[in-house]
């Protein structure tokens, strides 16, 4: 069968791999990384034994740990939820809401395509990717609307501090991205094997950005409707859809990569919340300054003079992340192909955007189109080395089992691929 994937690799001494292969046994500390960004702070001896793996059973995952608290979680949203549909229908009315929610739409599909292209090198759980959007949307907009509500309580409506100045560039960027950074940090702690590096905590600083943008925006669209028409509707659709449809996601992203600085440097949830409270201080920063570009200043100079080259910048640190990325996948699959699990054929594949679209073109010659095959291929060994930087980084006590399955899920891709 010719064609342009690598051969089918062979085992260090020349045979084929046997289904269940003995797990690679690396040195005691790796003495290179990848990069800066890859290096385990806290790492121990990132050795996964042989003998345990030989000729036993497939282990069976235990119970997450962060599981009973996900499920707390999605229902605490469940109940913000059917509060703010009450909200909604309530001083917006129906009519006002479902045109605010269709333009809304507009803004969050631009924002998710941003984020899948960001995000296909390993991409997130969907259940995680749907919890983040759900936080943003619902439990960061319901907890701000709580503290709104209370400080309208309890401070005195003739005071600077219930000003427009104050609650736009002090009040609202403070408690919105407190919110909004606490659904990342929950993900970090309940979620942590899924939260592997700084293009991790951008995703789902992204996911929780968009989410709370959207239902902003419902609010802003039918609130704008009510009071000046399609006219002002429209306007403010400019200014929130077209131009800033990524703020947020911008803003709440900086606290997710702090995060995720830290996950990849192994600290656990109490070493992660300074540099997630640092995170969390610029995105706080960013978004005062948004707010007071409008309040205090000329906002569309201010916006083609700093806001513009942000986004320039954040899009080009985005992508020196996701080479990163790839660096240390090739670094991480280099280790098992040293020990006979991939070829370097196979490595520079999967270690490159332009291999995988090669492998996957190869793959939808083959007969009946194994281009599903081929992508479970490259996201299970993607994953697999992902679990190999977190066994590096002795942050995952369980990461031996989830190599063993990797590697069986992996070799089998690879039989299938193969056979006639």
């Amino acid at each position: 069968m010719s064609s342009g994937f690598p051969p089918q690799p062979t085992g260090p001494t020349g045979s084929a791999p046997q289904p269940y292969q003995p797990s690679l046994t690396p040195p005691p500390r790796p003495t290179t990384f990848a990069s800066s960004l890859s290096q385990g702070w806290q790492a121990a001896p990132g050795v996964i034994p042989q003998s345990r793996l030989v000729q036993q059973p497939m282990p069976v995952a235990g119970k997450r740990r962060g599981s009973a608290a996900i499920v707390w979680i999605v229902g605490v949203l469940a109940v913000l939820f059917v509060a703010l549909v009450a909200y909604f229908l309530q001083f917006l009315g129906p009519g006002a809401s479902i045109v605010g929610m269709i333009l809304a739409l507009v803004p969050l599909a631009a924002v998710l395509a941003a984020v899948y292209l960001i995000d296909r090198w390993e991409p997130e759980p969907r259940g995680l990717v749907a919890l983040a959007l759900a936080w943003g949307a619902i439990g960061a907009i319901g907890l701000t609307l709580l503290v709104d509500l209370l400080l309208s309580l309890a401070i005195d409506p003739r005071s600077p501090l219930r000003g427009d100045a104050f609650t736009s560039v002090v009040q609202a960027p403070i408690v919105e991205e407190l919110f909004k950074g606490l659904g990342v940090f929950l993900i970090f702690v309940f979620a942590r094997r899924a939260f592997d590096g700084p293009v991790d905590g951008i995703v789902y600083g992204a996911l929780v950005g968009a989410g709370f943008a959207f239902t902003e925006n419902i609010q802003y669209f039918a609130v704008s409707m009510i009071e000046g028409g399609v006219e002002q509707a429209t306007a403010t659709f400019f200014v929130r859809g077209i131009l800033s449809p990524f703020a947020h996601v911008m803003f709440t992203s900086v606290t997710g990569f702090a995060l995720g600085l830290a996950a990849r440097r192994g600290y656990g949830p109490a070493a992660a919340l300074g540099p997630g409270l640092i995170g969390l201080a610029g995105a706080v920063a960013l978004h005062a300054l948004w707010n007071g570009s409008a309040v205090f200043g000329d906002f569309f100079a201010l916006y083609v003079t700093v806001q513009v080259p942000f986004f320039v910048a954040f899009i080009l640190g985005v992508l020196a992340l996701r080479r990163e990325e790839a660096r240390l996948t090739r670094a991480r699959l280099g280790d098992y192909a040293a020990a006979g699990w991939f070829t370097p054929q196979e490595v520079d594949m999967l270690a490159t955007g332009p291999g995988r679209r090669s492998a996957l073109a190869w793959a939808r010659t083959l007969p009946g189109d194994r281009t599903r095959v081929m992508r479970a291929f490259i996201l299970d060994a993607t994953r697999l080395a992902a679990a190999r930087q977190r066994a590096i980084s002795g942050r995952d006590p369980i990461a031996f089992e989830m190599e063993r399955e990797l590697l069986a899920r992996t070799a089998q891709a690879r039989a299938t691929l193969f056979a006639p």
